[in-house]
């Protein structure tokens, strides 16, 4: 008999019952199995760690409220709103993944409404409108219209978005021919309407750039940037067509679009920027080309400041003085602002300087454009000015930063100003020698108040403990040219340390209190210490109080506010009662038995006397009265009084534990009945009751009972409002030592945090749970801290220090972050062979070295002499990584060697390669007859000229370790005539890819020795791996093949390949037989060779086998036996495990800074349950923006047994009603579901 199972590609596979779906074996090592025949099956679970941090485009607008300023940006699969908060930081406010890819986003806001809607063209074939939806922190779909099929097209419009500035209508264009206009309008309800779409397409045209025209309340229009190639596909050899600037109009009377007017523009223009017309301006648009700025309208002539008619006002661009004259200068990104009186532009060169373009009119025509030289900053995609004073720069490469206005450009000392041209003709040789010359200087006009971490562009990544921290590390190597930097990744939040301080003696407790329960900071910082109080105010400083009420000659056991602004103060002998008027009242402890525990709420007080509780409610007149006493049979181990809950007078229940390893529910209304009991593995330690974010999706929180066990185990369950009965119970393991409990704020939510031998925050983000630790030092007793200056922190116990730490953004990573700047891109790195140390390759293309630097800047500085500006040449030069560096001509080149320590954060050694040297590879090697000792292996390539490719030969640099490994030696240089990609060590000898030569080496006194080759690869070796005596080689366009060396005959034979071409970027081993790869598509596969011809292969007199080939390449053919398309370039693959003895994962990496894995799913239940929850959700839930999941899955090859985890995960952010038609389904509770999915994050992490 067979089963059928659904794969998530649609395709069922047939397996035999019985048949395991993995291989048998540890659990740790899912990938590998116990013997050399492998499982023919595998099933993985896709699951993202560190969503994409680049950001392609973004937009200002009033989402989610009017007058709220708030960012919209485009992370390749991700829309994600953030908002400045009061400080200046930047805030997540929401991140929805579409399952698609983000091509462009712009606002729109109906005439007379007061918020803001998002357009997205995407992938889908469909433009999608979106609404935010405040109370369940998402993005909703008001509008999806289909307009052509999916996929990135040349035809298919969602390439551009422009909208009218009065908010009517639409266009969205596709790179060539098609581009659709929309009408906006409301219906009766105010609800948000659009027409069906209006063809504006023109065939043999190109699209370079489009935006709405400010033209008033007149028929809208649309400006295009675009060529007709007509011409050149009747006659190849004829002129280059010219560029033209075309406006559509929109007649709204005839519901039609027409080409209304059409102009040549500079062949070099790239860029259009719409002017504000009506009342606000003279309309039209600027038209940024290479070295000019153009204003053009069709209202032409224009008549400039010297009263001259001409149909265009052009201005210079100033340049850099270290600019070659010949190199002509791009202007990238942009930003508008507009006020009543007055408006203005930021736009951004390629060298990341910031010009301030402002145009003179008169009436409804323009005068004049001036073009001001206003700050630099790393060079941006997109540029978005707040009204509340605020740049925010969308990074192409490094973090994304915010700025504040310092000013706005209006002083004209030392500014450069480009001066206008009259007529279409470029400047001639006399006006070249005069272009406005600047030098860069520091920030003037703005100031950085934030930056946001970005990984983009992610090269390499490696997962080690170098430092010996008992977790591994992910050494992240991000970055290009100057902003290039090494990103050391720990498992845990960031956090920022504000302040430090020591204490006398050594604290077991500490608390922060409000004057006022109603006040958003808190007044005071109470520390306990084994006989004492001591009382701090919190300030401008931190110091201590005497008159603050509390009893400084005793313990602190709890405090906290009361609803009437009253203090509480529990000790060991009674409850201090300090009232708002400065009375104080006493409760003192009854009989010889002291206060053990206490907790409260805002007006309940429920204290411990051994096995006796007391329960007391604050009355009308703000005194505590006693309500009840109960004997519970045994001592109270912790205890917790719920939060009142909204609308009531008083919380229902408390929660005591017990030695005999329980923990109950009692009943507060009900005289301390038990409801409830929850039965542990051991004594507990710490309990709590505290309201969170539900998973349902819905917007009430929920009451949720969490438990801290001496094993340093966690519990959490749900607690029925009502009845107070336990359910959904969940276990996390989060150290040795005991966990205590602590209530904090984050992200302006209720969260938990949990102490032991780690520091762990509870929290929801997007309506899924998260236990997350603190990426920092543990600490024995924490308590939440809201200041002025920090309104969501910690102040913490960590032996006799307090310090104060801040939480940051906790909804965007689940990494904390160490940065090391380098000097050039990182290229290769790899592990030191004897030392925890990291070898990195920085290899930088037009790129000068130091000495010619440092020559450059003297000749500039001798031929730019003045007087006048004496001071300034004497000042140091600025950051390259800020403010760039000096371009050198293409073919050069600059690459640097280092050795770098991560655990005492220093670089032993650097080495600057010579000649014009560009170093691509780099393998460590112990060779035979060397007595272990290692070498080091740098490929490098001479006068490398990327397009078109061209070089002088390549050479392999060999170095010796000296100085206990912290210093290299060269030994010799093999010249070569190609270029090394890739490298390997394999049995004592050098295995290198040298173009399509596959190629062994052995070490000589002179020079490496060519030992044998073979040259049975089609194009290019980009990778070489090794497992055992299997060497797998990737070819550049032809995918993975596999290969052995037979030592007797002192041959590279190819005896294995795969039957699908692949541009491939990396690979990883699995077992002897099983490879992963990824291509520059972001495709991930992994192909397995069959168990049928497994034996022949290895034998060694089949001889015949290695020589026949079948479809013109090895002749043996690996199977594909999983696909799965992650929707960007994958850049590293490595198995590996993520925490010390979890499960082994396929950890990947892509270039826009997202890193992820892949999970082996090992048993059948899970395979089955992943699967079918996947089909449900494709059909309850398709993605925000129209892309079909399993088609955006299937993009390039059919998906082959990988569930997407990460459209799982939306289970949790679905309606209760939906979550339970799923389940039911399933056949499980939605609890199971949330649970499950869950599990298998905390599989790994």
């Amino acid at each position: 008999p067979f089963i059928c199972l659904g794969a998530p590609s649609g395709v069922c596979g047939v397996h035999t019952r019985g048949s395991a779906l993995f291989p048998t074996g540890a659990r740790a090592h899912a990938f590998t199995s116990p013997s050399r025949r492998p499982s023919p099956t595998m099933h993985l679970y896709n699951l993202t760690l560190q969503r994409n941090t680049a950001i392609t485009c973004a937009v200002y607008g009033s989402f989610s409220a009017p007058k709220v300023q708030e960012i919209a940006v485009g992370c390749g699969n991700v829309v994600e709103l953030l908002k400045p908060d009061e400080n200046g930081h930047l805030v997540t406010l929401c991140a929805c993944e579409i399952f698609g890819v983000v091509r462009s986003l712009a606002p729109f806001r109906l005439t007379g409404t007061t918020k803001d809607h998002l357009v997205v063209g995407s992938d889908s074939g469909k433009i999608a409108i979106l609404e935010y939806d405040a109370a369940r922190r998402t993005f909703k779909r008001t509008h999806l219209e289909t307009f052509g099929k999916s996929g990135c097209r040349r035809v298919v419009p969602g390439q551009y978005l422009a909208v009218d500035p009065r908010g009517r209508a639409l266009m969205v264009a596709a790179v060539e021919k098609q581009k659709f206009v929309y009408v906006l309008n409301r219906d009766t309800t105010a609800g948000l309407t659009i027409s069906s779409p209006l063809e504006a397409h023109k065939s043999h045209s190109i699209v370079f750039s489009i935006c709405g025209v400010d033209v008033g309340f007149d028929n809208p229009t649309f400006a295009t940037l675009e060529v007709d190639y007509s011409d050149l596909d009747e006659d190849p050899n004829a002129d280059e067509p010219p560029k033209q600037l075309v406006y559509y109009e929109l007649d709204l009377g005839l519901n039609h679009v027409l080409r209304k007017w059409s102009t040549p523009v500079e062949s070099t223009s790239n860029l259009l920027i719409s002017v504000p017309g009506g009342t606000d301006g003279p309309g039209g648009v600027l038209v940024c080309s290479e070295n000019y700025i153009t204003f053009k309208h069709n209202t032409a002539p224009h008549i400039n400041e010297e009263g001259v008619a001409t149909d265009e006002l052009k201005c210079v661009i100033p340049r850099r003085q270290d600019m070659a004259p010949d190199h002509g200068l791009l202007i990238v990104c942009y930003a508008a602002h507009k006020q009543k009186d007055m408006f203005f532009f930021l736009v951004q060169s390629e060298y990341g300087d910031i010009y301030k373009v402002t145009v003179e009119y008169a009436e409804d025509r323009a005068k004049k454009v001036e073009i001001k030289y206003f700050d630099t900053i790393p060079v941006a995609t997109s540029l978005v000015v707040l009204r509340a004073g605020f740049l925010f720069a969308a990074a192409e490469f490094g973090n994304h930063k915010l700025y504040q206005f310092q000013g706005i450009g209006e002083e004209e000392d030392d500014s450069i100003i480009g001066y206008m041209t009259i007529g279409e003709e470029d400047t001639t040789e006399e006006e070249q020698e005069v272009l406005p010359l600047f030098k860069p200087r520091a920030l003037r006009n703005l100031l950085l108040i934030d930056d946001v971490d970005s990984l983009c562009p992610l090269l390499d990544c490696k997962v080690m403990d170098l430092v010996r921290e008992d977790n591994p590390q992910v050494y992240a190597f991000c970055g290009r040219g100057p902003l290039s930097t090494l990103r050391i990744l720990r498992h845990g939040l960031s956090v920022s340390e504000l302040a430090m301080s020591e204490l006398p003696g050594v604290p077991n407790a500490v608390w922060t209190v409000k004057r006022k329960y109603a006040d958003q900071f808190d007044e005071y910082i109470v520390v306990s210490f084994i006989n004492a109080t001591l009382v701090l105010s919190i300030g401008e400083t931190v110091e201590e109080v005497t008159d603050s009420g509390f009893l400084g000659s005793h313990t602190t056991l709890h405090c906290g506010t009361l609803m009437d602004d009253s203090m509480l103060q529990v000790h060991p002998l009674g409850i201090r009662h300090i009232r708002r008027d400065g009375r104080i009242n006493e409760w003192k402890a009854t009989g010889k038995r002291n206060i053990s525990k206490a907790a409260s709420n805002q007006r309940q007080v429920v204290i411990a006397q051994g096995q006796e509780v007391v329960y007391f409610e604050l009355d009308a007149g703000g005194g505590l009265i006693d309500i009840s006493k109960q004997d519970l049979g045994q001592d109270a181990l912790c205890l917790d009084v719920g939060p009142v809950p909204e609308g009531r007078q008083r919380s229902k229940f408390l929660v005591v534990g017990f030695p005999d390893r329980s923990v109950r529910v009692l009943s507060l209304e009900q005289d301390l009945t038990p409801l409830s009991r929850l039965v542990c593995t051991v004594e507990p330690e710490s309990v709590m009751l505290a309201t969170m974010k539900s998973e349902s999706g819905e917007v009430q929180d929920n009451t949720y009972l969490f438990v801290g066990l001496n094993n340093g185990f966690f519990h959490r369950c749900t607690v029925d409002p009502m009845s107070g009965q336990i359910s959904d119970q969940r276990t996390r393991l989060c150290g040795a030592k005991p966990a205590k409990l602590i209530k904090v704020r984050a992200q302006g939510q209720n969260a938990v945090m949990v102490l032991s031998s780690r520091s762990w925050l509870c929290y929801t983000v997007n309506s899924k749970f998260m236990i997350t630790p603190l990426g920092t030092e543990m600490f024995e007793f924490a308590a939440n801290f809201a200041s002025e200056p920090c309104p969501e922190g910690l102040v913490t116990i960590q032996g006799n220090r307090v310090r104060i730490l801040a939480l940051e953004r906790i909804a965007d990573s689940v990494f904390s972050q160490t940065v090391i700047p380098l000097k050039c891109t990182p290229r290769r790195a790899l592990k030191h062979p004897t030392h925890n140390y990291l070898i990195i390759l920085e290899t930088d293309h037009r790129t000068h070295t130091n000495q010619d630097k440092e020559e450059i800047r003297r000749e500039l500085k001798a031929n730019t002499r003045d007087e006048e500006d004496a001071e300034k040449e004497e000042e140091e030069d600025l950051p390259e990584n800020d403010y760039g560096t000096i371009k050198a001509p293409e073919g050069t080149w600059a690459s640097y060697i280092r050795i770098y320590d991560p655990a005492e954060n220093i670089t032993h050694d650097m080495i600057e390669l010579e000649d014009n040297q560009a170093a691509i590879s780099l393998c460590t090697c112990v060779f035979n007859n060397t007595r272990g000792e290692p070498y080091l292996i740098v490929g490098t390539v001479k006068d490398l000229k990327p397009c078109p490719k061209s070089a002088k030969g390549g050479a392999l640099l060999t170095f010796r370790f000296t100085d206990d490994g912290t210093k290299l030696e060269l030994v010799h240089k093999t010249v070569l005539q190609g270029i090394p990609h890739a490298m390997c060590n394999l049995q004592g000898k050098l295995l290198c890819g040298i173009d399509n030569i596959l190629r062994m080496y052995d070490l000589g006194r002179r020079r490496l020795l060519r030992k044998c080759e073979s040259k049975s690869l089609p194009n290019s070796i980009v990778g070489i791996q090794k497992h055992g005596d299997r060497v797998f080689v990737s070819d550049i366009t032809e995918s993975i093949y596999f290969v052995r060396y037979r030592r007797k005959d002192n041959a590279l034979v190819v005896f294995a390949d795969n039957t699908t071409p692949r541009w491939m970027t990396c690979m990883c081993p699995l077992d002897f037989n099983t490879v992963a790869g990824a291509d520059k598509f972001g495709n991930i596969f992994v192909s397995r060779l069959p168990a049928a011809v497994r034996d022949d292969i290895d034998a060694e007199g089949k001889n015949w086998m290695w020589d026949r080939g079948q479809l013109q390449g090895a002749p043996q053919k690996a199977d594909e036996i999983v696909r799965f398309h992650v929707g960007d370039m994958v850049t590293s693959l490595q198995k590996t495990e993520l925490t010390p003895g979890g499960m082994e994962v396929l950890l990947y990496t892509t270039i826009m800074g997202s890193v992820g894995c892949l999970i082996p799913l090992q048993t059948r239940d899970d395979s089955d349950f992943f699967q079918l929850l996947e089909m449900h959700m494709r059909q309850e839930n398709p993605p925000l923006c129209g892309r079909d999941h399993l088609a955006y899955r299937c993009s390039y090859f059919p998906c082959k047994d990988v569930v997407d985890g990460d459209f799982c995960e939306l289970f949790n952010a679905l309606p209760l009603s939906k979550q339970k038609q799923i389940a039911e389904e399933l056949d499980r509770q939605p609890e199971d579901v949330c649970k499950r999915l869950q599990d298998m994050r905390h599989k790994i992490m």
